[in-house]
């Protein structure tokens, strides 16, 4: 008996999974038919004289109870057909790349697929995350979106060149769009495509071409079992089935229109979609195991094959890319989100993880030998226009991790690194110093101490804005408070927690509140639920500018007020001790004392926050020169 060993063995192990997932479907379907097969043995028998006879009641009634019950289940059959069928499967929001704007970067990737002899990937696309993979996108429900593929980015067009059809109308010469478009999406005439290349587009940026090579090898080697009969078949059932329990969660639970008819639509969808759903949960419980056995063999078949290809190269690239996700991480959460709650969102997200990884190997002696690489061409060189290409990632980033328009506009706009200090830190600092202003005049008008002097109106005489206000007020809270306190919040924090943060100054928009979202992938990549209407069309995600992956959790009160106090604070050094806001590449919005960044202010605020000890604070104040009973100037 022959050994098989190398890619062959993952390539065959695939196989043989995806042959149980067909064979679970074949089952399905045998099923579906058996009670169709049973009414035309007695109809065939009947007619035959074979079983019973046409004066038997028996087998009369017998006839009809097993022909009706074929019917019903051919009629439910064929309806959760139609919609695994039809149901369209997760795609990921990415930005498309036309080989004319990135010759150089499809050259490779085919170079590549040649040297590891396998189809090269039909297309090149970019996501804001540090993963790269290979993603279809023949399902026929996708052909409608190939002009407009991932609303929400500033895509770069994707030009169709226009194909010379034999004519609908019986002779030869170009057809109409529509008429091209339909006889191309024929299952019949429409070729095997491969799977479309997703590109982390942090790794175009930081890493090397070199090692973008060899880092790809492994995902463009998986085009091979991708594009085997087989396996694709077995993928498009499963990818059906979880698309399917999609369509099912946000039927049961969207509203039907208004109407005389709406209670009798209610009736019979509800149950409808429930059986949908059900009957696809059933089949994926019952492929599970070997889709998930199926696509490891896939990707061990893979990595084998392309171990003949920078297998060196590929050790080195694979720490890059641990470094390269922790400085993503690090701009997303500490850099580009505090822009992102003002209204603004950063136009060059991969430029600026170059420059937090620069400073990472910087200030981190492990990664000292990293800023020699820097002198090699970077990846980013095979884009034509790698400025554009940046930009349409960030909103695409923006879209994905916090919400948003899906269009720059007027209350949501880009902003270059060179004025994000002016324009994001420094504003963000003043907003919150006001919004602290105005609740502490609030709670002043409404809720004074006992004993204490009434304050004046704020009409007659205005409190003015100083840091020793908000000092003198935490303090005082913190002494009220009994020897042992209770673990309820102070004035100021409740008050923070119970006003939302507002949304940018003139915006029209609201921040939805988030949803969780229903069971399965797919609706949890599309973030399931009506949109801000609360209608059942429509695509929730791209309607309704929830994020679909949120960053952070909800910030906690002692949370919310010690930023907003660190704000009034950086207020008050800039306009009274000459400090300036600045940009910090891991850690965001940093106040510069005499061009040096002050990072040992978070102790001082958190001790008057939690203690009402305004001791290191004040020792701090006067050792920046920092005047706390100084108005500061608010928006």
């Amino acid at each position: 008996m022959r050994t098989v060993a190398g890619p062959e063995a993952g390539a065959l192990e695939a196989r043989a999974r995806a042959l149980a997932v067909l064979r679970i479907r074949s089952t399905a379907l045998a099923v579906a038919l058996l009670p169709a097969a049973a009414a035309v043995v007695l109809l065939a028998g009947s007619a035959t004289g074979s079983i019973g006879g046409s004066q038997d009641q028996g087998w009369t009634a017998l006839r009809w109870v097993v022909t009706g019950g074929a019917l019903l289940v051919l009629l439910l059959a064929a309806a959760v057909a139609a919609v695994v069928v039809r149901a369209r499967p997760a795609l990921t929001p990415t930005v498309p790349i036309a080989e004319e704007t990135a010759p150089d970067l499809y050259r490779l990737v085919r170079d590549l697929a040649e040297r590891l002899e396998v189809p090269a990937p039909s297309a090149i696309a970019l996501t804001p995350d540090c993963d790269s993979w290979l993603e279809d996108r023949t399902h026929p429900a996708h052909a409608h979106r190939r002009e407009h593929r991932d609303r929400g980015a500033l895509a770069v067009e994707e030009t169709r060149p226009a194909r010379s059809v034999r004519g609908t109308g019986g002779g030869p010469g170009p057809a109409t769009g529509a008429d091209r478009d339909r006889i191309l999406d024929r299952p019949e005439r429409r070729p095997p495509q491969a799977p479309v290349l997703v590109i982390g587009s942090p790794f175009l940026w930081w890493m090397r071409v070199a090692e973008l090579r060899a880092l790809l090898a492994p995902v463009v080697a998986g085009t091979g079992p991708s594009v085997h009969p087989d396996i694709a078949a077995a993928r498009r059932f499963v990818r059906g089935l979880d698309a399917a329990v999609a369509v099912a969660a946000r039927g049961r639970g969207c509203e039907p229109p208004s109407g005389p008819a709406s209670a009798l639509v209610a009736a019979v969808r509800r149950p409808a979609f429930a059986f949908v759903g059900w009957v696809a949960r059933l089949l994926l419980r019952g492929c599970r195991d070997h889709a998930a056995a199926m696509e490891r063999a896939v990707a061990a078949a893979a990595s084998e094959r392309a171990q003949s290809v920078d297998y060196g190269l590929r050790i080195v690239a694979q720490e890059q890319v641990g470094l390269a996700y922790a400085g993503w991480d690090r701009l997303l959460t500490r850099v580009a989100l505090p822009a992102w709650r003002m209204g603004r969102w950063p136009s060059r997200l991969d430029a600026g993880v170059v420059a937090a990884l620069t400073e990472l190997s910087r200030r981190d002696r492990l990664a000292e030998g990293f800023t020699s690489r820097l002198s090699e061409r970077p990846a980013c060189d095979l884009l034509e226009e790698p400025g554009a290409m940046d930009e349409a990632t960030s909103l695409l980033a923006a879209r994905l991790f916090h919400g948003g328009p899906p269009e720059p506009g007027p209350d949501w706009s880009p902003v270059d690194w060179g004025a994000y200090p002016e324009e994001v830190v420094d504003r963000k600092w003043r907003q919150e110093a006001a919004r602290l202003n105005r609740l502490l005049d609030e709670r002043e008008d409404t809720h004074d101490r006992v004993g204490a002097t009434p304050a004046p109106s704020s009409a007659s005489a205005p409190v003015p804005p100083t840091l020793a206000r908000v000092i003198d007020r935490l303090t005082a809270d913190a002494a009220d408070l009994p020897a042992d306190p209770p673990t309820a919040p102070t004035a100021p924090t409740a008050a923070l927690t119970a006003v939302p943060p507002a949304s940018p100054p003139g915006s029209a928009w609201r921040w939805p509140a988030r949803r969780p979202p229903p069971p399965g992938r797919t609706a949890r990549a599309r973030r399931g639920g009506g949109g801000p209407a609360g209608g059942c069309g429509g695509d929730p995600w791209i309607d309704g500018f929830a994020p679909a992956f949120p960053l952070q959790p909800p910030r906690t009160g002692r949370e919310l007020l010690a930023d907003h106090v660190t704000a009034m604070v950086c207020c008050a050094a800039v306009d009274t001790a000459g400090a300036t806001p600045g940009l910090d590449w891991l850690d965001g919005p940093a106040l510069l004392v005499g061009g040096r960044r002050r990072a040992d202010l978070a102790h001082p605020v958190l001790s008057l926050v939690e203690d009402g000890d305004d001791g290191p604070l004040r020792a701090w104040l006067g050792e920046v020169g920092v005047r706390p009973e100084k108005p500061v100037r608010l928006v």
